[in-house]
């Protein structure tokens, strides 16, 4: 298996998973954003992105899905629920949601306060700070009661969900986070896998947005 990481971007997902469960991989490791700067990377991944994900023929670019082929297609159901499991419809649930209603607004956030702060947009990246607060309310609910997303153990449900706070403590929206959010995300990050793909590549730089 061969992953193509930046540090700091949505790749760090299954690379953590990659880490978590002590599969053999190769890693490419780029610059942020590689489509400007590794421009070969184009002929690998047409859409200049990362993750890109090869397993034999089998080529994937989006990040929770390469989470959930691992588990399934690698059977390490330590890290994963079977279909069976009767919390495997809130798993796939958690799964969905980290990028489709977490990742998302923070993807303005990060481009109109940082990767291009012209003025005129900084009304848009206000708007989707708020939405992506705001879009935390299920799981600030849910963590009042429980440690992990699923089956009270660590899957990649949280990693999926655990990246998206991480994002947010980058882009410093962290200060909005309900206190036991907070607790979940520190929790997360003092795994050991997380440590070690934290510090892979070089760092991703921005201005401060003030």
């Amino acid at each position: 298996m061969k992953l193509w990481h930046c540090n700091g971007s949505r790749s760090i997902r299954p690379l953590w998973a990659l880490e978590e469960m002590g599969l053999d991989y190769e890693l490419e490791v780029l610059p942020f954003p590689p489509r400007f700067f590794h421009k070969e990377y184009l002929g690998v991944n047409s859409l200049g992105t990362v993750p890109f994900f090869e397993d034999g023929e089998i080529q994937m670019t989006e990040s929770t899905a390469i989470c959930q082929y691992l588990v399934d297609r690698y059977q390490q159901y330590d890290f994963g629920l079977p279909i069976d499991h009767p919390e495997y419809g809130n798993y796939l649930n958690w799964l969905h949601h980290a990028d489709a209603t977490l990742t998302f607004p923070q993807t303005l956030v990060m481009r109109y306060y940082y990767l291009e702060p012209v003025p005129e947009k900084q009304a848009v990246a206000d708007d989707y700070a708020k939405w992506f607060i705001s879009r935390l309310r299920r799981l600030n609910t849910h963590l009042e009661n429980h440690d992990y997303l699923v089956d009270n153990r660590f899957t990649i449900a949280d990693i999926a969900v655990g990246y998206a706070l991480i994002l947010a403590r980058f882009l410093k929206l962290d200060d909005r986070f309900e206190p036991q959010t907070t607790e979940y995300l520190d929790r997360l990050a003092a795994r050991e896998s997380y440590k070690r793909v934290s510090e892979i590549g070089e760092p991703l730089a921005v201005p401060d947005k003030d």
